[in-house]
């Protein structure tokens, strides 16, 4: 059997977690976090963000696990799921669904995250219907040269104990003054050095992050995803993983995390501000041009779906298959959007918000 080689700390490790680096880090990070949360709120319908960010976020957590997509695949995955689709695009789609399921348990539990909703969201997004590891034989492995990196817990038991004691650190907020972003970072280590599933431990890891942050109230929604920077990071963040079971090195890793919040924060907002900004944009010409069809429901349609089809418009505003027709054709005419064909179906792209997505803001 194979032998830990890192001994998990009860939380919060017996370190000074606030040094002067990691104080002026948190300042900045909870300013970052405070005006995006701020400005979001602004957007008239919050499940514009939740839809269109959760599959932002979606397709860079699954590139850290080498599951890559393209922005057009996607799209077209939500249009039709019933039609065929690469198997990273179905993945990527899992992984949305996911994020959604555990903010929905989010609202059901109270505000506690559990380890319920942990396996739920690991069965969803692996087609799975087994939960923690039971078995032993798991160790990571440096991904260029194979080395064996770090053994995680082995026997279930300890498996089981330990992820009962994170999920009590989780939900006790009196027990523990820590900053919430200090917490989740020390939570984001715990977590993934129990590795408790079989499969998908970064990505459920990466979910746990943002529903933490809505679970103190530092955001309202799930909307800041810091997959992107650790794409971008990708050996820092490994390294610095690492160099706390080898070296006790929590500061590095705490202010690694801290950076990761202030620049996601930073632009999540800016992508944020150019959503808005498109959205005053399109209603104005919708209230210029297309008087007689524009409603703010139908604004919403089109930056809720970026792809959108007929079906959508009826769903989303209640009305008739001929109605959503004309609407969708009327937009397509003024410019809005653009109309495409799949086999006997039509779709129609909000163009400048995709660019939005694929280019970033500017």
């Amino acid at each position: 059997m194979l032998k830990p080689t890192y001994q998990l700390p009860d939380l919060p490790p017996p370190v000074d977690l606030e040094t002067v680096p990691v104080l002026k880090a948190l300042a900045a990070a909870n300013r970052a976090l405070a005006e995006l949360k701020g400005r979001a709120a602004t957007i008239p319908n919050q499940g514009i963000l939740i839809d269109t960010l959760a599959l932002q976020e979606a397709k860079a957590s699954s590139e850290i696990e080498n599951i890559v997509t393209t922005q057009d695949e996607l799209f077209q995955a939500d249009l039709f799921p019933e039609g065929p689709q690469s198997g990273a695009a179905k993945e990527v789609a899992l992984y949305r669904d996911a994020i959604k399921l555990g903010f929905q348990r989010l609202a059901d539990t109270h505000g506690l995250i559990t380890n319920g909703t942990l396996i739920d969201m690991f069965r969803l997004l692996k087609g799975r219907s087994d939960g923690f590891r039971t078995t032993p034989g798991t160790a990571l492995r440096n991904e260029a040269t194979r080395d064996m990196v770090y053994v995680p817990p082995q026997d279930r038991n300890e498996i089981a104990d330990q992820m009962s004691a994170l999920e009590r650190f989780v939900n006790e907020d009196e027990t523990c003054d820590l900053d919430p972003l200090i917490k989740m970072a020390l939570i984001h280590h715990q977590f993934e050095s129990i590795h408790p599933f079989p499969d998908g431990n970064g990505r459920v890891g990466r979910i746990l992050n943002v529903l933490y942050l809505a679970r103190t109230g530092l955001l309202d929604i799930p909307i800041l995803y810091l997959s992107r920077y650790i794409t971008r990071t990708k050996a820092d963040y490994y390294h610095h993983l690492q160099a706390v079971r080898d070296e006790g090195d929590w500061e590095s890793w705490v202010l690694y995390m801290l950076t990761a919040v202030t620049e996601t924060s930073q632009t999540t907002l800016t992508l944020v501000e150019a959503i808005r900004s498109q959205m005053a944009d399109a209603k104005h010409r919708l209230r210029t041009e297309l008087p007689r069809i524009y409603s703010q429901d139908l604004l919403n349609n089109l930056f809720r779906h970026p792809y959108t089809r007929i079906e959508f418009v009826v769903n989303d505003l209640k009305v008739t298959r001929q109605t959503a027709s004309k609407y969708l054709e009327a937009l397509a005419e003024h410019g809005f959007v653009d109309k495409h064909q799949a086999g006997r179906s039509n779709y129609y792209v909000n163009v400048p918000l995709v660019a939005l997505f694929m280019d970033g803001p500017g």
